[in-house]
C-alpha cells in the first residue's frame, strides 16, 4: 500500500479496507478526488464459521488450507481471525460469498457452515504488537535483523540461506539489501518486524524504532 501511494502521489485518492481495523490483507480503492466512497465499495464480506465447538477445534492453518485449495485465487479471500472463545471468521470477496458457502462445508474433520455477518458482528481483534527500539551499525537487512531480533550476523545469514526471511512478503536471498521505514521483515520462528522510524545516534549509528509481532509458541 505504501508503494502504491508513492506511485499515485496526489493524482488520485487511495483508500483501503480488509473488513476490520488493522487487517493484514486489504483491498484498495483508487478514485477521483471528487468521488465519494463508503465501505460497500470494497466489496468485502465477513463470514462466521459455525461448527460444534464442544467437540471440534479449528486452527488457522486448517482454515487457510481449505480456503487456498478451494479453487479460487489467494486474493479472493482476506484475513482469518478468532477470539479466545474459539469463534472464527474469514473475509472474502463479496461476489464469491455464495461460492464459499456452498463449497466449504468441512474443515479438517469438522463439519462447518459459513454464515454471512455484518461488520457490526466482526470480532474485536486486538493488535498484539509491541513497540521496541534498537541500535544498528547499518541499514543492511542482516544488520537490522541482528539488532532488532537479537540474533548474530551468522544466524541471520543462515536464516537467509534457508529461505526463512522475507522482506515485504518476498523471500530474500541477499543480506546487503537496504531496508527503510514501513518495510516489514518476516523471520521464521521469530515473528514480524515493521520499521516505524529511523534516526541517528550521537555516534553515527542508526536508532531503529519498530513494532514486533512475536510468533506465539504452540
Amino acid at each position: 500500500m505504501y508503494i502504491f501511494k508513492e506511485i499515485v502521489g496526489n493524482e488520485a485518492q487511495i483508500y483501503h479496507d480488509g473488513g476490520y481495523k488493522n487487517a493484514e490483507k486489504q483491498r484498495a480503492l483508487l478514485c477521483d478526488w471528487n468521488a465519494p466512497y463508503n465501505l460497500e465499495h470494497f466489496e468485502v464480506q465477513p463470514l462466521q464459521i459455525e461448527y460444534n465447538k464442544k467437540w471440534d477445534k479449528l486452527t488457522h492453518s486448517q482454515i487457510l488450507g481449505v480456503l487456498a485449495n478451494s479453487g479460487v485465487e489467494i486474493s479472493s479471500f482476506g484475513d482469518i481471525i478468532n477470539d479466545e472463545e474459539d469463534n472464527w471468521q474469514i473475509f472474502v470477496k463479496k461476489d464469491l460469498t455464495d461460492f464459499f458457502i456452498r463449497n466449504i462445508t468441512r474443515i479438517g474433520r469438522s463439519k462447518v457452515k459459513l454464515k454471512p455477518i455484518s461488520r457490526n458482528e466482526v470480532l474485536n481483534v486486538a493488535d498484539d504488537a509491541t513497540s521496541k527500539s534498537a541500535v544498528s551499525i547499518s541499514l543492511r537487512l542482516d544488520a537490522v535483523i541482528a539488532s532488532a531480533a537479537n540474533m548474530s550476523r551468522s544466524q541471520v545469514k543462515e536464516s537467509i540461506n534457508n529461505g526463512n526471511i522475507k522482506l515485504n512478503w518476498h523471500v530474500v536471498q541477499e543480506s546487503n539489501i537496504i531496508v527503510n521505514v514501513y518495510d516489514i521483515l518476516s523471520i521464521r520462528h521469530f515473528g514480524r518486524i515493521q520499521l516505524e522510524k529511523i534516526s541517528h545516534t550521537s555516534k553515527g549509528k542508526y536508532r531503529l524504532e519498530f513494532k514486533v509481532w512475536q510468533t506465539k509458541k504452540r
